[in-house]
């Protein structure tokens, strides 16, 4: 497995908001300090949510955390190190992906600021500052491979694993189409103005977003607005694919892990073919597989009513 090649990045100043939420909070954890909303009742059941590559935890759609409330559990989400107005990680060198990619797929060493295991040790401290012993953890893409190895590495913390259009780190499995990898990997043409970087992320979800499902535009860029004046940091979502890339090769890690698992993937998702879910199922011990028709790589209203009776039947279960 590629290892971590370069020294940690450092944590710096968390940002200001200028849309913050009500009720988002603050806890110092595994030396950074993480922004979370914690919804519903703190004696219910934890559901704790990890949002994927560079998204805040409002990517989690306030409808779809409501309706987890309803069924009577308590909803944890939380910005990613590097993403929203939690901690952004200092590094001193200058990432290249290209570079970064070539070695990850030679197995050589890759150059990180932190890895998937520091996102991963991230949620256990949340959980420990908010003294929630155990949770339910669901995660999507990047999220559902910090849950995978949450799940791996602290199996004690984790009531049940919902990981959802993720991936194993195996390349021969997990490589997207051309188009929406190039898609993701582009910048706005004018990074400065609030409308080109909205212009810009409704170009990548039409490219990676779900064919069978499709999304309100007026609601869509309402929503991606609503993030982007939030926060803003793209440096934090390459710092995330460089975890992603010297992570490596988790096929061992998985097949450690002994929580119950839900995998769900979409049947047409461009970015992590569908191919990914099925080995994280195949390498899982008694994995559920769930395969959704018409879902890509996003969470389009259609997709979110399925995900939500999937992730609820799941965690009523334990």
């Amino acid at each position: 497995m590629p290892a971590l090649a370069s020294l940690p990045g450092e944590a710096a100043s968390r940002p200001a908001a200028d849309d913050a939420l009500p009720g988002e909070s603050f806890v110092n954890a595994n030396g950074i300090e993480i922004c979370y909303q914690s919804l519903g009742d703190d004696d219910a059941p934890v559901i704790l949510l990890i949002m994927g590559l560079g998204m805040q935890l409002v990517a989690w759609p306030d409808e779809f955390c409501r309706r987890l409330v309803e069924q009577g559990f308590r909803v944890i989400r939380f910005d990613n190190r590097d993403t929203g107005r939690s901690t952004r990680i200092l590094w001193r060198q200058r990432p290249r992906l290209l570079l970064a990619i070539a070695r990850g797929l030679l197995r050589l060493p890759v150059p990180a600021p932190y890895l998937l295991a520091d996102m991963a040790n991230d949620a256990v401290g949340l959980l420990d500052a908010l003294q929630v012993p155990r949770a339910h953890i669901v995660g999507v893409s990047l999220g559902g491979m910090v849950g995978q190895c949450l799940a791996a590495r602290h199996p004690q913390r984790v009531l049940s694993l919902c990981s959802i259009m993720s991936a194993t780190g195996n390349w021969r499995t997990s490589l997207g189409k051309p188009a929406a990898l190039r898609q993701l990997l582009s910048r706005p043409a004018r990074p400065d103005c609030l409308r080109s970087r909205a212009d810009h992320l409704l170009r990548v979800f039409s490219v990676i977003g779900s064919p069978g499902f499709p999304s309100d535009a007026v609601e869509l860029r309402r929503h991606v607005e609503r993030g982007l004046r939030r926060a803003y940091h793209p440096r934090g979502q390459v710092h995330q694919i460089l975890a992603v890339i010297a992570a490596g090769d988790r096929r061992r890690e998985l097949a450690a892990i002994r929580v119950p698992t839900l995998v769900v993937h979409g049947a047409d998702d461009p970015l992590l073919p569908v191919s990914a879910g099925r080995e994280t199922a195949r390498l899982i011990p008694g994995a559920r597989l769930q395969i959704i028709e018409g879902m890509g790589h996003d969470l389009a209203p259609g997709v979110q009513s399925l995900l939500l009776a999937a992730i609820v039947e799941h965690c009523q279960l334990r």
